[in-house]
């Protein structure tokens, strides 16, 4: 099938390289969401697009309880037989089934995911979705801003960091200021942003935390 044959292919259940920067500053913004609804134990997590389940894995392991939801035929495989313990499902970002995932999670996450879609509101619409009550939505996406996009360009690195060859590659490059718009378009508030990897202003990644009204 075509569909099969341009899916993201997964070697393996490892964690991803950029999970090395991410990791702690991801599950310390879990951490704090989940403080707020304590006496709602156990939190329950939505990964949307979990990819081969390593880091739903992680963050299970942290004391949470977390579904997973992935597209790709070899991320669901490795992630169902790695990770038992964590439940997986298979679907699509853009249509997700509801009937088992509405209204049943205190936090949605989606990590490196929303730069490779061409509808990255339909992520942020959809989320909500699946979101409780008071329920949290946490982005991760790599870091854009003007002082990183200078330092890119004098550096000669413009055409390796935007580059068209990587096949599955990132289509949407985030600011702040674009990241909040497209929260508060679709009717997102307190927003929160945090940083990971590198020094301050050439972060690698974002990290934005916010609840729809």
């Amino acid at each position: 099938m075509i569909a099969n044959k341009y899916e993201y292919l997964y070697a393996d259940a490892e964690l991803g390289h950029h999970h090395t920067y991410l990791a702690k500053p991801l599950l310390n913004l879990i951490s704090q969401s989940a403080s707020v609804l304590e006496k709602q134990r156990p939190i329950r997590i939505l990964d949307i697009g979990c990819g081969n389940g390593s880091l739903s894995n992680l963050i299970a392991k942290n004391g949470y309880e977390v579904v997973g939801i992935e597209e790709s035929d070899s991320g669901m495989e490795l992630a169902s037989y790695a990770f038992p313990e964590c439940r997986f499902i298979q679907g699509s970002i853009y249509n997700l089934p509801y009937q088992e995932l509405e209204d049943k999670f205190d936090i949605v996450i989606a990590s490196e995911v929303i730069e490779h879609l061409f509808y990255p509101k339909e992520l942020v619409r959809n989320a909500k979705k699946c979101l409780k009550p008071n329920g949290r939505l946490i982005l991760t996406t790599p870091y854009h801003g003007y002082l990183k996009n200078i330092v890119l360009a004098v550096s000669g690195k413009m055409d390796k960091h935007f580059t068209t060859l990587w096949d599955g590659g990132h289509i949407k490059f985030f600011s702040m200021t674009t990241m909040n718009e497209l929260l508060k378009s679709e009717n997102y508030t307190d927003i929160q942003f945090n940083f990971a990897g590198r020094f301050p202003y050439l972060w690698k990644s974002m990290l934005c935390s916010s609840t729809p009204i």
